[in-house]
């Protein structure tokens, strides 16, 4: 970075918003590292199952949807963690709820690698699914109070990390099943490494509580209801969740006329796509407004999954879903560094609701695209996440503009 983030004595542009400062004691540059190995772990552990569905189903002698139902309970419990330590770290504080967290990530990955029945396995992915939403939550508001004056480059170098884990995990884990391991190994093995960010986060100073105070609206997420502005975020990025997972969920059986090499390779494409657009973000990201970015990232994201549907040439759409990955990259870390910047006393409530709000994106709509592909083609489906993304597009408009009248300096981002 081109300036300091060490603690209260660095050169900051003073606002006149209330804002947390930056996070006393401790060793800012370990922290930051604690959050990407973090958020590498979340993005690994969330191709945990996926990677290894064929073994897991001979196993436990599940059939696709008794999988569908371990999904649905995964991503409930998700939810529940990521609204619960919002509430609890803007109370408790992150030096406490952030370890935990780690710590039930971990306790639910072993229990997955060493269950001995069905439904022990599922409530081990329930409780590992409780403990990482609330892992992203504090890593994201964490970023959101350390960083004041970059938060879309650090937001973006923060989620490239999830997006690295997500695409290490399928090739790592790939590998060594073709060496013969057992798949209850990657499972122990990374509840050893999250064991391990877990203790080394409760030696770190991670922030006090959220301030309770008012926004510039004087309703802020903490309040007895959701400000408008934020609310349209949420929904911004429910819908790009549910557009992303969609694609990522179904790439591989929409391009089933292809060799199955091909079409793994095109979702490897669009995730590779993912990381690259949020290593760009995170180079320049801050050189213009981070709801911006969001806004024009949707609109590029649903036109190149659009015409990614209709174009006749396999190699063409494999291209143009490889386009919509670059573009995807950017706008869930741009859309928090927004809400973020909106309500900076309240970082853990606006993470909390805007996790949440990404989840029930990727709870709703990959399962539904298996019904409309069953009904009128899996065509329609994809370019349904494609109308989604222009969806998420069209909400960051509406926030911007609700947010408008009530901006004051320190929230320049959004002008």
């Amino acid at each position: 970075m081109a300036h300091s983030k060490h603690g209260p004595h660095s050169h900051r542009r003073v606002t006149p918003a209330p804002a947390v400062e930056r996070l006393p004691g401790g060793d800012p540059r370990g922290v930051t590292a604690l959050g990407y190995a973090a958020f590498i772990l979340v993005g690994w552990g969330a191709l945990l199952v996926p990677s290894l569905v064929p073994a897991i189903e001979r196993e436990f002698a599940q059939p696709d949807a008794g999988v569908g139902v371990l999904y649905l309970v995964s991503a409930l419990l998700y939810v529940i963690g990521s609204l619960a330590s919002g509430y609890l770290m803007g109370r408790l504080g992150r030096d406490f709820v952030l370890p935990v967290a780690a710590f039930a990530m971990a306790a639910g990955l072993a229990l997955e690698s060493v269950a001995p029945t069905w439904t022990v396995f599922v409530v081990g992915a329930g409780i590992g699914g409780l403990g990482s939403g609330a892992v992203e939550v504090g890593m994201n508001g964490l970023f959101l109070d350390r960083f004041h004056e970059d938060r879309g480059r650090a937001l973006s170098r923060l989620h490239l990390c999830f997006s690295l884990g997500a695409l290490a995990a399928p090739l790592a884990i790939g590998a060594l099943v073709e060496m013969g391991v057992t798949w209850r190994l990657p499972f122990a093995a990374t509840s050893a490494v999250v064991l391990a960010v877990g203790l080394l986060l409760v030696k770190r100073d991670l922030g006090v509580p959220d301030v309770a105070t008012a926004t510039p609206s004087g309703r802020g997420p903490g309040g007895r209801r959701v400000p408008l502005p934020l609310l349209f975020l949420a929904l911004a990025i429910a819908c790009y969740v549910a557009s992303e997972t969609g694609v990522s969920s179904w790439l591989v059986r929409f391009l089933d006329a292809a060799p199955i090499g091909v079409a793994t390779l095109a979702l490897s494409l669009f995730w590779g796509g993912l990381a690259i657009g949020r290593l760009v973000a995170s180079r320049v990201g801050d050189r213009f407004p981070p709801i911006a970015v969001a806004t024009a990232c949707g609109l590029a994201a649903g036109a190149a999954l659009g015409a990614a549907v209709v174009v006749p040439w396999i190699a063409a759409s494999i291209a143009l879903f490889a386009i919509a990955g670059v573009a995807c990259g950017p706008i869930y870390p741009m859309i928090v560094a927004s809400a973020g910047a909106l309500y900076p006393a309240r970082a853990n409530a606006v993470s909390g609701v805007l996790t949440a709000a990404a989840v029930a994106g990727s709870v709703v709509y990959p399962p539904a695209m298996g019904f409309i592909s069953n009904g009128v083609g899996l065509g329609v489906g994809m370019a349904g996440a494609g109308l989604l993304a222009l969806a998420c597009a069209g909400a960051l408009v509406v926030a911007r503009l609700l947010a408008r009248p009530n901006l004051h300096a320190n929230v320049k981002v959004l002008t």
